[in-house]
């Protein structure tokens, strides 16, 4: 397999990366057996698959639920599951596809043509009554149709060049019609997901621990994946352990097999005991900081275009992070297909952002901080726990912009109080952000008003927003998501990264991997195209 440029930076600082197509590749022959202790960072909140893109929820479905169709890792092309073959008419408006024979869902019922329907007209619909949200990598999504037991065809009202790719993704799990049945707020209890997967739930404790047991008939893995049959492993312990110096002790006392968000500072650590290192990048938006436009504070590109100057990439790096973070060159990773290196446009220039500022008439007053008719300059921005060593690098942001004289505020706030003054501009005019997805529809899911609309615009997530939408953004993020043709979509991803930031709505700080450590005797551990663990072909080699 050809060396990507992330890749071999990896392997040149001594980490190693081993994707799923390369799982079982080291050691000696699989062994059959055991029970694997992964450490998992923080709780899985729902697992209703369109709403699973939490990396800790990811980790569980991952284990639990098949999809249509598999991305291949090392190659990002997209290969048979239980879809056997597929085929796309010309613009991108209807999908048909063939499946296996003789896949189950673990209580026994049918994975066929009207399961595979039930499922996407949920995903791409939504369920008013049940509360099922529609999933954000769907796009203008019409009906199915059961052709036969095993067939089945999707039309979309535009076309939607992104939904093959959207087959593969961890919000398109499949799961039984029992599941889908249910209301969205109980679906974060594990024991009710009914899947397909290699692994089913045999008992949890919530928000503690989640005990799963190898399926013994599974026998329908990734038809290219290196391991078939079932799972190598006899069952999966994953239990929350939020402390990450309780994570490290764990695993280099041999008390866990598997832990996941090693932070950069003990990365060397992990290496120099001979365990191993694992840095999947997740091919996304980068880790930003945005801003919320309807905010009067940084409504002038003015403003955010001095803070984006003021924000030093090289320093948050080199002080709080390692080679497996590489510097952001644009709003989506090098990785991502259809990125364009804007560097240029990102550079740390104090003079520029002092020179803004004054421009738009924000001056130093007698303490240092910047004032504009009586009112001062100060922002606030909560903290997001998943990201890595988020409050550090926040605070180190505040730093920066302090020299500038702005403040901002870095607050932590309980779960409740965060996600509700986080859809408030008012509040928080600046806001963490990232996701993670192989496809350039990504863009549009992170700033689409009727996505993740990070950027609050009216009519979206938000009942705050009053006025802020920006129309032009809208329409090429749109235009992303029905292109048919590749080139032209390529074209238009280029397009919505360089008016991302010269409108100055985003600062991408760094392209964000997905660290994990595991025990010299770890074999074959794999991950899906974005980064979350995958445990169907691992096993665990004799002492």
């Amino acid at each position: 397999m050809p060396a990507t440029p992330t890749r071999r930076r990896l392997l040149q600082a001594g980490a190693l990366l081993l994707p799923a197509a390369e799982a079982g590749a080291q050691g000696s022959q699989p062994a059959r057996g055991g029970t694997l202790i992964y450490l998992e960072q923080q709780s899985y909140t729902t697992l209703y698959p369109p709403a699973g893109g939490f990396y800790p929820n990811g980790g569980v479905l991952n284990q639990i639920t098949d999809k249509l169709t598999w991305q291949n890792p090392a190659t990002l092309e997209i290969e048979p599951w239980i879809a056997e073959s597929w085929e796309v008419n010309a613009d991108a408006t209807q999908y048909l596809f063939r499946l296996r024979p003789g896949v189950t869902f673990s209580d026994g019922s049918k994975l066929d043509a009207a399961a595979v329907a039930r499922n996407f007209d949920t995903f791409g619909l939504g369920n008013r009554e049940l509360r099922h949200p529609v999933s954000e990598v769907i796009t203008s999504y019409l009906r199915s149709e059961v052709i036969d037991p095993l067939t089945v065809r999707f039309d979309f009202a535009r076309p939607s060049p992104g939904f093959l790719q959207g087959t593969s993704v961890i919000g398109s799990g499949l799961v039984s019609l029992k599941t889908l049945a249910l209301p969205f707020d109980q679906l974060g209890d594990a024991t009710k997901i009914i899947g397909s997967g290699p692994f089913v739930v045999q008992r949890q404790v919530l928000g503690r621990e989640l005990a799963l047991a190898a399926r013994t008939d599974y026998a329908w893995g990734p038809k290219r994946h290196p391991h078939q049959g079932r799972a190598l492993l006899d069952g999966l312990r994953i239990i929350v352990t939020g402390e990450d110096g309780v994570r490290i002790g764990a695993l280099l006392a041999g008390q866990a097999h598997v832990i996941r968000q090693v932070q950069a500072y003990d990365e060397a650590k992990v290496q120099e005991r001979g365990f191993q290192l694992f840095a999947p990048p997740t091919r996304g938006v980068n880790n930003s900081i945005v801003f919320r436009p309807d905010n009067p504070l940084v409504a002038d590109i003015r403003v955010r275009r001095a803070l984006l100057h003021a924000t030093n990439r090289d320093e948050i790096i080199a002080t709080l992070y390692s080679v497996n973070y590489p510097p952001a060159t644009s709003v989506i990773a090098g990785t991502a297909e259809g990125h364009v290196n804007l560097a240029d446009k990102l550079a740390y220039d104090p003079a520029l952002a002092d020179r803004l500022l004054t421009e738009a008439g924000w001056l130093r007053n007698a303490q240092g901080l910047r004032e504009k008719e009586g009112q001062a300059l100060v922002l606030s921005a909560y903290e997001s726990p998943p990201q890595p060593r988020n409050k550090d690098m926040l605070q180190l942001v505040a730093q920066q912009w302090g020299r500038l004289g702005v403040r901002l505020n870095v607050l932590a706030g309980d779960l409740g109080s965060r996600v509700a003054d986080s859809l408030d501009p008012a509040k928080t005019p600046v806001a963490p952000g990232m996701v993670g997805r192989a496809d350039p529809d990504v863009i549009r899911s992170n700033y689409h008003p009727l996505t993740r609309n990070v950027l609050l615009q009216k009519g979206g997530v938000s009942q705050h927003v009053k006025g802020f939408e920006d129309a032009r953004l809208n329409a090429q993020l749109d235009a992303i998501a029905a292109e048919p043709d590749r080139a032209k979509r390529l074209a238009l991803v280029g397009e919505a990264q360089r008016y991302l930031i010269d409108q100055a709505y985003v600062i991408p700080v760094f392209e964000e991997p997905q660290v994990f450590a595991a025990a010299p005797r770890v074999q074959g551990f794999g991950f899906e195209a974005v980064g979350r663990p995958s445990f169907y072909g691992t096993w665990i080699a004799a002492r």
